[in-house]
C-alpha cells in the first residue's frame, strides 16, 4: 500500500500496535532468560508523557524497533 493522506491513520495504528507488540515480546524474552539464569537488558526509557490526568510510557528496546519494522513491512504488503 502506498503512503497517502487517506491511509495515514492505518499506518499510525500499525506502528503503535507493532511497537507495543515488539516491546511486550522483548520483555517476555528477557523474563524467560532471567528465569533460566541469564540476565540482560537492552532498553532505553521509559519515554512518554504525564499530564496529571492521562499518562503514557513506553520502554524502547530491540523488540520495539523490530515491531516497528514489522508494522512497516505489513503496511507495504497490504
Amino acid at each position: 500500500m502506498k503512503w497517502t493522506a487517506k491511509n495515514r491513520p492505518v499506518l499510525y495504528r500499525l506502528f503503535l500496535l507493532g511497537a507495543l507488540t515488539g516491546t511486550l515480546a522483548w520483555t517476555l524474552l528477557e523474563l524467560l532468560f532471567s528465569i533460566i539464569g541469564y540476565s540482560f537488558t537492552l532498553e532505553a526509557g521509559p519515554v512518554g508523557f504525564d499530564i496529571h490526568v492521562v499518562s503514557f510510557w513506553i520502554r524502547f528496546n530491540p523488540g520495539t524497533i523490530a515491531g516497528l519494522a514489522g508494522a512497516y513491512l505489513l503496511f507495504k504488503s497490504l
